[in-house]
């Protein structure tokens, strides 16, 4: 099966940041929600909700302070073991030579895994379990 058979949409934009607290606040001046706040390692790790618009926003990582910000683009996945299996069927640029696993997203934590565009951009696909 082609990838795009276990692709829903996007998932969220993740975009580093020096400064959680800043970052928060201006989003929630935008009128995002805060719709969870997780440790990342000795990090931390916050989305921010505007209707199905869902940024990522952690600390930890360089951060370019231009345009070029946004780390990744987060795609909702339905089976991330058969997207996996697909991508490299397809013969996608795999970032990850197995899928990666974060249990304390979320109530039941999330797995996925990260190919490269054309442009390098790095693109995630990651199912929430």
């Amino acid at each position: 099966m082609a990838i795009n058979e276990y692709i829903t949409g996007i998932q969220h934009v993740g975009i580093p940041t020096d400064d959680l607290d800043s970052t928060i606040a201006f989003y929630k001046g935008l009128g995002f929600e805060q719709a969870g706040l997780f440790p990342n390692g000795q990090e931390h790790c916050a989305f921010m909700r505007l209707g199905n618009l869902t940024i990522e926003t952690w600390t930890g990582d360089p951060t370019a302070k231009k345009a070029g910000a946004i780390n990744h683009i987060s795609l909702n996945t339905t089976d991330v073991e058969a997207a996996f299996a697909a991508a490299k069927k397809q013969g996608l640029t795999l970032v990850n030579t197995e899928i990666q696993s974060i249990p304390s997203f979320w109530d039941n934590g999330i797995r996925f895994f990260n190919i490269l565009g054309p442009n390098q951009e790095t693109i995630e696909f990651c199912q929430i379990l």
